[in-house]
C-alpha cells in the first residue's frame, strides 16, 4: 500500500484543516496516510501572545521518518511570501537525508494559506517546492482537472502549484468547501501518482 505523509505547520488552524482534507483525498486513492506537524519554534510568550493554536491532534514529525513514505505533501502558511521559519527549520535538519539521497524519487506537493488573495501564496508554494526539488522529489500540483479553482464568483484560493486558502487579515475566514475540495483533489492526485511510481 502506498504510504503518504501530510506534513504541516499551522499557527491558527487553517493549514491543519487543509492538511486533514489533503489526507482525506489521499485515503480516497487507497493510500495509508499519516498526518504530522513540525515542531513549534516560536518562544512560548509569542505563541501565547499571538493566540496560536496549541491543541493539535497530531504528533510531531521526526526527520528520520521521512524516508518511510512514498509521498510527502507539505503545508504551511505564508510568512512574507515564503514558508514560515518553523517549516524551514524542519527542512534545514534534513541535510543527512540529502547527502544520502534518501528522498530521491519521492512524490511531493505543497499547500498554503495567506491573509489575502495576493498575499504570497504562489511564492510560498515555490519556497516549499524548491526544498522538495533539492531533495529529489517529483512534484504534483493542483492541476486544472480541479475546476473549482476557476471563476471569480466568490473569494477562493487555488493555484496550479498547490491547494490554497485565504484566511483574511484577522484570520477569521476558515477554508471554504471549494478550497477543502481542492486540497482533497491534490491529495488524491499525489497518492495516485505515488501508487503508479512506487506500486
Amino acid at each position: 500500500m502506498t504510504k503518504v505523509l501530510v506534513l504541516y505547520y499551522s499557527s491558527y488552524g487553517h493549514i491543519e484543516q487543509m492538511a486533514e482534507a489533503v489526507a482525506e483525498g489521499a485515503r480516497e486513492a487507497g493510500a495509508e496516510v499519516a498526518i504530522r506537524r513540525v515542531p513549534e519554534t516560536a518562544p512560548d510568550e509569542i505563541v501565547e501572545g499571538a493566540g496560536f493554536k496549541t491543541d493539535h491532534g497530531y504528533a510531531t514529525a521526526e526527520v528520520d521518518e521521512l524516508p518511510d513514505y512514498d509521498a510527502i505533501i507539505v503545508g504551511a502558511p505564508t510568512r512574507f511570501g515564503r514558508m514560515p521559519s518553523q517549516m524551514a527549520a524542519f527542512w534545514d535538519r534534513t541535510g543527512k537525508l540529502w547527502m544520502e539521497g534518501a528522498l530521491n524519487g519521492k512524490i511531493g506537493g505543497a499547500f498554503t494559506s495567506s491573509a489575502t488573495q495576493h498575499g504570497g501564496q504562489e511564492t510560498t508554494l515555490f519556497s516549499i517546492i524548491t526544498n522538495l526539488f533539492h531533495q529529489g522529489f517529483t512534484i504534483v500540483g493542483l492541476d486544472y482537472g480541479f475546476q473549482g479553482q476557476m471563476g471569480v464568483e466568490e473569494v477562493k484560493g487555488g493555484s496550479p502549484y498547490g491547494a490554497t486558502t485565504i484566511a483574511d487579515g484577522d484570520g477569521s475566514r476558515m477554508p471554504s468547501e471549494i478550497e477543502l475540495e481542492g486540497a482533497r483533489y491534490q491529495g488524491r492526485r499525489i497518492a495516485e501518482v505515488a501508487a503508479k511510481v512506487h506500486g
